[in-house]
């Protein structure tokens, strides 16, 4: 299939899209009001993580040993497009002496886009569809049907900000799809099936029915072993098809997240995963603390920053075998 064909197949799909939300309103669309949260959630799939399924994360915990899931944030690590990632010490020390000790104290300042770069965690007003109103008008709506204007702000997001989302402490299932696939990296371009999917947790021995709302599924594709290399975030990584979003979605995880963005040329995963059910997307991970371990559930910690108007946040994602 040529560039330019799939470029018409994917545009084809989001003006068919467009038109189902053709005479919507902006009470009631094709995606709003969540079914399960109501019309002003902006928390989406992070409601599950109640007191009880705490405690049920932390009755898988048998060592109290703590591996990282994320990549370390520095300036030399691979951006999507023309993102950036700096951080300055402004002067050493920045602030001082002080007393008659001399204490002396440093700061540091951050550019870039702070929840869109390395290890990254897509909140409910990062991804949007433009959609025509029964009005006649067209706008960009995003997560439970907020629109362009009831979101735009100068200093942050006015509606679905990540300040929104809770702390996700759950269980979660590590996927491993390349060592089921026999590779270490899976291929580029390759559409992940829901075969695939199963195979994986059976060869993990984890039954499918195991798997509650709430949860967190971890796909590993092997793509954190090409990290730093640029390919990570300019290549095609393998992705989730059609199938494996839908049932994703019939899950109902509080998140997924992938050590990539888990998506297709249909942005599939943004737009039903995320945008549509509020299933939230960590992106870029780093599964090389699970490469030797044999521990496929366990208890997932992942909590994004309150950056109140933020599309995303970086975090630090943390299994405690």
């Amino acid at each position: 299939m040529t560039t330019m064909l799939r470029s018409m197949i994917v545009l084809a799909a989001l003006l068919a899209s467009a038109s189902l939300a053709h005479a919507q309103t902006k009470e009631a669309g094709p995606w709003w009001p969540n079914k399960l949260w109501g019309a002003t959630d902006a928390a989406g799939g992070s409601n599950w993580i109640t007191p009880e399924k705490v405690t049920k994360a932390f009755a898988l915990v048998k060592t109290g040993r703590v591996l990282e899931l994320g990549h370390v944030y520095e300036h030399d690590m691979p951006m999507i497009g023309q993102r950036s990632f700096n951080l300055y010490i402004p002067s050493f020390p920045t602030h001082g002496p002080f007393t008659d000790r001399k204490i002396v104290f440093n700061d540091e300042f951050v550019t870039g886009e702070i929840g869109q770069d390395g290890t990254q965690f897509d909140g409910p007003g990062h991804v949007g569809q433009q959609v025509r109103m029964a009005d006649g008008s067209s706008t960009y709506v995003f997560y439970n049907g907020a629109t362009a204007d009831d979101m735009r702000g100068p200093y942050g997001l006015r509606r679905n900000g990540v300040e929104n989302v809770k702390p996700i402490i759950t269980r979660a299932f590590h996927v491993d799809l390349a060592n089921y696939k026999g590779v270490r990296t899976l291929p580029e371009n390759t559409a992940i099936t829901l075969a695939d999917v199963k195979g994986a947790l059976a060869k993990q021995g984890i039954a499918e029915s195991d798997i509650e709302p709430g949860d967190a599924l971890l796909f590993d594709l092997g793509w954190w072993r090409l990290w730093p290399d640029p390919k990570v975030t300019a290549g095609s990584p393998a992705y989730a098809s059609r199938e494996v979003v839908d049932w994703v979605i019939a899950k109902q995880p509080s998140m997924i997240g992938s050590d990539s963005n888990f998506d297709g040329p249909d942005a599939w995963v943004h737009s039903e995963i995320t945008m549509k059910n509020g299933i939230w997307n960590l992106e870029l991970m780093d599964f090389a603390a699970l490469e030797h371990e044999k521990a496929a559930k366990f208890l997932f910690i992942f909590t994004p920053l309150r950056l109140k108007g933020a599309t995303g946040s970086p975090g630090r994602p943390i299994a405690i075998l």
